[in-house]
């Protein structure tokens, strides 16, 4: 069961937005510095971007700064930061070494307000994608492993799905979230300036909308130090697919509450997850 049942205070939750630079130490300030802005707002769980702590110049910069699992500066950041703060931290993506020669995997990482890691889930769908109004080519497989398995868990603002970027452009992923129990998804994403613009607002208000789930989206916005261009527009989406807060751009925090009761409502007074015939 859900750890906050639907009679119980609506939990704030954070979206997170930066425009992280090659310099690791530094974006770790910036990050700490938003977690408790988060915290001081009353959050219970606030979620990073992908590649908060490094949006690198080149793949070795990155493979280079990847962490054993369970160790690391980042992950001692993180787990330091949640315990003091009391506060649940969905770390939007980690880079996380395999075996010596193998891809690094892209990782998002979930800690509980005692520091403990509650979850972790790797990237299943990587960028692999042209862009020739930008000039600009992607290939994540290139030096990323694709991960395996979806992830749900509970936590204080309810069933969590867990999400990555790219993903966003699979419902498939989610539909499979929902059937975990999922009440929530996060999409930590460092989107593109040219993608952002077309399909960002409209591919996250599908998602809750399609999946009557609260939908909460960490970016990274503005010019990276590789000459990547990022959209920002980090926001906080309710089940019926509104937007309840949203910073376009520059660093910063935006909150809103998860209301549970109001969400099991709308599902069942609007029983679309009920009428679903082709789920496998």
């Amino acid at each position: 069961m859900p750890m906050n049942s639907t009679r119980e205070t609506p939990a704030s939750v954070a979206a997170l937005q930066m425009c992280s630079g090659e310099a690791q130490g530094a974006n770790l300030e910036t990050a700490g510095r938003l977690l408790e802005t988060a915290a001081t707002r009353g959050a219970r769980v606030a979620v990073l971007p992908e590649n908060f702590s490094m949006m690198a110049r080149r793949d070795a910069d990155r493979r280079a700064l990847a962490e054993a699992d369970g160790r690391g500066a980042v992950q001692e950041f993180l787990a330091r930061r949640a315990r003091e703060l009391q506060l649940w931290i969905v770390a939007g993506s980690v880079p996380i070494a395999n075996a010596p020669g193998e891809r690094i995997s892209q990782a998002c990482l979930v800690y509980d307000q005692h520091g403990e890691r509650a979850a972790r889930y790797d990237k299943i769908h990587l960028f692999d994608v042209d862009l020739p109004e930008r000039k600009e080519s992607y290939r994540e497989s290139a030096h990323m492993a694709p991960g395996q398995a979806s992830v749900a868990l509970d936590t204080p603002a309810g069933r969590l799905g867990l999400s990555i970027c790219y993903d966003l452009r699979f419902p498939e992923l989610y539909r499979r979230l929902l059937d975990a129990g999922a009440q929530w998804f996060v999409v930590p994403a460092a989107f593109t300036a040219v993608t952002g613009a077309a399909h960002w607002e409209p591919l996250l208000r599908a998602r809750a909308i399609e999946n009557l789930c609260y939908v909460v989206a960490s970016a990274q916005w503005g010019e990276h130090a590789n000459g990547r261009h990022t959209y920002g527009h980090s926001m906080v989406i309710d089940y019926w697919g509104r937007i309840l807060a949203q910073q376009e751009r520059g660093d910063g925090v935006v909150c809103a509450a998860i209301d549970l009761a109001a969400q099991a409502e709308a599902r069942r007074s609007f029983p679309a997850l009920e009428h679903r015939v082709l789920q496998h």
